[in-house]
């Protein structure tokens, strides 16, 4: 689901002109999978941050939440836009809370129709769209699956069109939603859809334990926020010397052991087994020798 998301939107083309929308744009959440859209607001309507509008998402045309104003349209291109179809009046909002009921339900029959079919498949959820005689159901599962059996039980129930979604372990973890390591709610499912891939590099970057029991989430891939102070580090580190670098000082070949780019501080040991202990202002980097030299004015 996510990785389909940012598939499309590396296809659509150049930033975005804020001249060209003088109502501003505006963030929406589809709250069953917990995506993000950014939508063009229709004439004259206006929006406020908790209203719910009916957009065309490429789901179909559903409900979703107004977030508020776009403020950085730097990662928004024109081919990402969804247009909004309308605010939801008080029949949306009584239809949309009937689904929600309805779709407890559908839950419940498709898994037990997965489990007559013995389809290797886990069902994460299901969901009625609001204009659109449809209902979808989320599922992970190892490798592909040959459901067609299953959609034809499901269209005899429902009567209405069937959709079936093989999603990842990651987009499980958003719509499902839940608390992680850290107390806080997933950032998947609070802060951002948009799932950038995450390294064991980014960890070791960062020093971090590389216990995968510490830096794995719930969905048994390496944490989303590994990613998020990548950048600083990777620009703080190229500042300084990396660990392993030597250093020449009072005859003696040091060896960096430990850099701190917080304390600003780095450990060093000597050949002779000295220790040392220094700012990173007490180092500088020769361009001519292309070496790291500790200043001896300062020791």
């Amino acid at each position: 689901m996510g990785s389909e998301k940012n598939k499309e939107q590396s296809k659509t083309g150049s930033a975005l002109d804020i001249s060209q929308y003088p109502d501003g744009l505006y963030m929406t959440k589809i709250l069953h999978s917990s995506e993000t859209e950014v939508c063009i607001p229709s004439d004259g309507v206006q929006m406020e941050p908790g209203d719910m509008v009916i957009i065309k998402t490429r789901y179909g045309n559903d409900m979703v939440k107004v977030l508020g104003p776009v403020t950085d349209l730097r990662h928004v291109r024109k081919g990402d836009l969804r247009e909004i179809v309308r605010k939801a009046s008080e029949e949306d909002l009584k239809k949309a809370e009937s689904f929600r009921i309805k779709e407890d339900e559908a839950f419940k029959v498709c898994r037990e129709k997965i489990e007559k079919h013995k389809l290797d498949m886990s069902l994460v959820s299901a969901h009625y769209l609001l204009d659109e005689p449809k209902v979808m159901f989320f599922f992970t599962a190892e490798n592909r699956i040959d459901f067609r059996e299953l959609v034809k039980d499901l269209v005899a129930i429902f009567k209405m069109r069937i959709e079936l979604r093989q999603i990842g372990v990651r987009d499980e973890s958003r719509v499902l939603g839940g608390l992680g390591v850290c107390g806080r709610e997933y950032c998947c499912h609070s802060l951002t859809d948009h799932l950038s891939p995450v390294s064991i590099k980014m960890a070791k970057e960062q020093n971090l334990s590389l216990n995968s029991m510490k830096i794995s989430g719930p969905c048994g891939r390496l944490l989303c926020c590994l990613s998020y102070e990548y950048d600083y580090y990777q620009e703080e580190k190229r500042k300084l010397p990396n660990e392993g670098v030597r250093i020449n000082w009072d005859g003696v070949s040091f060896k960096v052991i430990e850099v701190n780019i917080f304390s600003k501080r780095l450990r060093l040991i000597g050949s002779d087994g000295r220790m040392l202990d220094i700012g990173t202002s007490e180092i500088s980097y020769n361009k001519e020798t292309r070496n790291w030299e500790l200043n001896p004015l300062e020791i």
